[in-house]
């Protein structure tokens, strides 16, 4: 007779929580700010539709939307999108507050 196998799974109590952090007024406000330089500039470089902007430059469309509307944004994943406009982090946070 074939052993048994001992792989022992956990139970739900054994996974870590996801710790998640508050995010301040200030901060959601930032986001806010993100999300409508990156609409500005994505109107400005000719894409009327954020959808066809993100397609066309290989960027997650429904994650793409939320970017504009204010979402928590990677720094690598903003240089993606402002490379695809043809703008850098300097000109892109010029006069930011």
């Amino acid at each position: 007779m074939a052993k048994k196998s001992t792989i022992k799974t956990p139970k739900k109590a054994e996974f870590v929580k996801k710790k998640t952090t508050k995010v301040s007024k200030e901060e959601i406000e930032l986001l806010k700010n993100v999300g409508k330089r990156l609409k500005e500039y994505r109107k400005k470089a000719g894409y009327s539709n954020y959808e066809y902007f993100a397609y066309e430059n290989d960027i997650s469309r429904p994650q793409y939307g939320k970017y504009e509307a204010g979402a928590n944004i990677q720094l690598n994943t903003l240089a993606k999108i402002l490379k695809a406009l043809g703008i850098s982090l300097e000109e892109f946070f010029k006069g930011f507050n």
